[in-house]
């Protein structure tokens, strides 16, 4: 199979669509269709069972994608970290975390970078609860990963590396404890905290937290107030005296991104964004 024809057959696997799939590479359908078509005379098999209204892999299809994409990746792979070395895409890539559960929720994005700039050791600290732009701030981290939108004075908004839901946080006592979903329109009259840098619209006026995160469950757990939390403190935290109910299908997400000091983007910082780019193109 040549260059092209990988292309061809790895995109249209992924998209099981010839229209979105001519887009992706900027070509005709047409040649999408006429490339497939090629590929299955002359392996003599058909590799896509496709309709007037689907598109599937054949099960010769799938196997062949298995293989051709582990193949394509680690080409791609060796090909990256060799241009890295060339660029001296070197050293110490230090990240800040907002929330450290996004050193494993966002896996695939730091994986990738990691195979990609092999050179490059990534050493993560936790942020400040108050402020996590506290390390950025203070030079001490390269990049922070944090809640966007990002539009402090000074800082450089980057690519999403992981999306999830928001739970609302309350004391077990609370009425909004046995609701099986909450709204925005909930936190209407209630004492709202902060968690870090939540995005409107989940973010309280006047803002209220605590000084740390164990201090913040422990008044809501007390029943001063409530907070909304990315989805994953359900998991990460729950105790006996909380409840974590979901926000309602259609609520805003938490976007979690990279973000570092304006004019500050090393070639370090520059790989890890091409990596979440990367990554966001395969979901």
């Amino acid at each position: 199979m040549e260059r092209r024809e990988i292309e061809v057959f790895l995109t249209l696997a992924e998209e099981l669509h010839f229209g979105r799939t001519a887009d992706r590479l900027l070509i005709s359908p047409s040649r999408v269709s006429q490339t497939i078509a090629n590929l299955e005379r002359r392996f003599g098999v058909t590799l896509f069972d496709r309709t007037s209204r689907r598109v599937e892999l054949s099960p010769v299809g799938a196997a062949l994608y298995a293989d051709v994409r582990a193949g394509h990746d680690r080409i791609q792979r060796g090909i990256t970290a060799a241009i890295a070395a060339g660029r001296g895409v070197v050293g110490t890539l230090r990240i800040g975390l907002e929330a450290p559960a996004i050193a494993e929720l966002a896996a695939p994005v730091f994986d990738r970078f990691r195979a990609e700039n092999p050179g490059v050791e990534l050493v993560f600290r936790e942020a400040g609860f108050v402020d996590p732009l506290d390390l950025l701030r203070a030079g001490e981290v390269d990049v922070t990963v944090t809640n966007g939108p990002v539009d402090e004075e000074g800082f450089q908004e980057g690519p999403l590396v992981y999306s999830e839901q928001v739970v609302l946080a309350v004391g077990r006592e609370h009425p909004l404890a046995a609701r099986v979903t909450v709204s925005v329109g909930d936190l209407a009259g209630e004492t709202v905290f902060r968690a870090g840098r939540r995005a409107a619209p989940y973010r309280p006026e006047p803002d209220r937290t605590a000084p740390t995160f164990l201090d913040l469950l422990t008044l809501i757990a007390a029943g001063e107030g409530v907070v909304p939390l990315a989805a994953h403190a359900a998991d990460y935290f729950a105790r006996p005296s909380l409840a974590m109910v979901p926000f309602e299908e259609g609520s805003p997400p938490v976007s979690w991104v990279l973000c570092w000091r304006r004019g500050h983007a090393t070639a370090r910082v520059a790989a890890l964004a091409a990596a979440a780019r990367g990554v966001a193109g395969r979901r």
